[in-house]
Parts: structure tokens; C-alpha cells; sequence
């Protein structure tokens, strides 16, 4: 069954950049290109061309989620598998194409209307990524991709199966805490390239709970932890450890209302037959405490 492996990047349209420039850049240390189309700002955390596009708009939502195919005929393959479940998919223009940085492209819709993407070959830049703040290490991409993102969905019966039958997802695991449901599901060695859950905690249907970048060693982390401090980032969750994927990280709250995970140590999953699928009930080890 065609699949996608990666998530890619992620758009978002903003209503005021100069509120994100503390957290990207002097948290997470991205680096913004110099060649961003106007109205755009186009940012880097490895050797893609770019991972995260913001648009100047009136308004704050996610603009797109791009997903990632490894070949040519996996993209061509998924195509023709959607084109066959009667979702509403249609290649991109060459316009589009080379916004993205990549070499194919497709577009369509996710559940509750979320705008998603797949591409085949992103570019990679000639020059390397340049971290805007000093840092120990990089960030663990290749092929686990950007990192994770949680979606919450108004059906998750219906969000769950399109996930799986059109994308080719394969379940984690599941937690179950407070009202809270959710189900965390990955396309490669990561625990979970994506979670979805029921409408909770201040998230719609729809909406767009969090991202996550996972960095190569912990001080990255600890060091970033101690930046937030210095300059008064709010926090949602506090320092602490994940029970399902054993990720030590923190979020913090965005100018979009949305959080930023940032983490490490995160458990992966090599193989599908060896791994136990188990139901938690509750989503840490220690630490993760809301931040009201």
C-alpha cells in the first residue's frame, strides 16, 4: 500500500512575525533565509532548503502540512490511491512547486478540513544550516523527518481510518487521561510523526495542538530550558518525561495559540512486528506540569 515516510514541513500564516523571533530563533535557533520571497519567511533547521514557511496574513492558522514521499513511484502510487478513495487530490502547479522547494507536489484535504500536502524530493541547500543561537548539536531529522505534530479531529473513528487507509500509517500506542483520547501514530523509525485526539484542552477540531523538534542531545534541550527562563517564554508544560515515547522535552505557548514541543531521547519503532501496542493512562513519567 502506498504511504507516506516523513513529515516535511509545515506553513503557517501570521499576523505579526516579530512576536515569534524570541522562540525561533533565540530558543530554538532557526535560521531565517535571506532569499524568502517577499510576504514570507522561510525557515531552516538542517540541510533542507527550508522547513517552515510563515506568510504575512490578518489572521493566525496553519497554512499546510507537507508530508514526504522517497521516491518517484511511491509519489505517483499515492496519488492514484487517493484519486481511487475519492479524495479530492490534484497535482500542484509549477509555481507551487517551487515555493515548496521541491521537485513533485500533490494537494488535498485531511480531516476537518486540514490542508495537507505530499512532495517528493525536497531540495537540499549547498550551504549549511547555520544555527541562530549557539547550540551543542543539531536537530534529528533524515529519515524521521521534521518531527511530530498533534492534530485534534471532531470524529476520530473517521481520522484514524484516513490516516491509515489513505496515508499508511501505522498505530504507536494510545493515551487515555482526563478527557483527553489519544492515538499517536509514525511512518518510520519515530515513535509518532503524528498524534490526533478528540477536541480538548482549549484545542478545536481542526486545530493544531503542538509541533515537535526533537534535538540530537540533551544540553540542547536543558540549555534552550534555561533561555525560556532568562526571557520569559511562556510554558504550557514544564520540563518532564513522556511515558509512550520516553521523550524528555518541554512547550511552549506560541503568538498562534498553538505550542512548540521542544525534546530529546525520543523511542523509536524499527519494527512493526516486535512492537507492542499498549494504552496509557496518563501522558508522563515526571514533570510536564501545566503551566496556568
Amino acid at each position: 500500500m502506498p504511504a507516506v515516510t516523513k513529515l516535511s514541513y509545515l506553513g503557517f500564516n501570521v499576523s505579526d512575525f516579530s512576536q515569534w523571533h524570541t522562540i525561533l530563533f533565540e530558543i530554538l535557533g532557526l535560521e531565517a533565509r535571506q532569499d524568502s520571497p517577499q510576504g514570507q519567511i522561510q525557515l531552516r533547521m538542517d540541510s533542507h532548503h527550508h522547513r517552515f514557511t510563515f506568510f504575512e496574513s490578518d489572521t493566525n492558522s496553519t497554512a499546510f502540512v507537507g508530508w514526504e514521499v522517497d521516491s518517484i513511484d511511491q509519489f505517483h502510487a499515492l496519488y492514484q490511491h487517493l484519486q481511487q478513495l475519492g479524495i479530492g487530490v490534484e497535482l500542484a502547479s509549477p509555481q507551487d512547486k517551487e515555493a515548496r522547494q521541491v521537485l513533485e507536489l500533490m494537494k488535498f484535504r485531511g480531516p476537518d478540513n486540514v490542508a495537507m500536502e505530499v512532495c517528493f524530493a525536497p531540495f537540499h541547500d549547498n550551504q549549511p544550516y547555520e544555527p541562530s543561537c549557539t547550540r551543542f548539536g543539531q536537530y534529528v531529522t533524515d529519515d524521521q523527518g521534521l518531527g511530530h505534530i498533534l492534530y485534534c479531529h471532531s470524529d476520530m473513528e473517521a481520522a484514524l481510518t484516513f490516516y491509515r487507509d489513505a496515508l499508511g500509517m501505522r498505530i504507536s500506542d494510545y493515551i487515555h487521561w482526563d478527557e483527553a483520547r489519544a492515538t499517536f501514530l509514525h511512518c518510520n523509525p519515530r515513535h509518532h510523526s503524528l498524534a490526533i485526539c478528540n477536541p480538548c484542552f482549549g484545542t478545536g477540531a481542526g486545530e493544531l495542538n503542538h509541533f515537535m523538534l526533537q534535538a540530537d542531545n540533551i544540553d540542547d534541550v536543558g540549555q534552550a530550558y534555561d533561555r525560556v527562563a532568562a526571557m520569559d517564554v511562556p510554558l504550557v508544560l514544564t520540563l518532564g518525561k513522556h511515558t509512550n515515547d520516553q521523550m524528555t522535552s518541554f512547550y511552549m505557548v506560541t503568538p498562534s495559540g498553538f505550542a512548540i514541543e521542544y525534546g530529546y531521547g525520543g523511542a523509536e519503532i524499527h519494527d512493526d512486528e516486535a512492537w507492542e501496542i499498549a494504552l496509557y493512562n496518563a501522558p508522563k513519567v515526571w514533570g510536564h506540569n501545566l503551566v496556568e
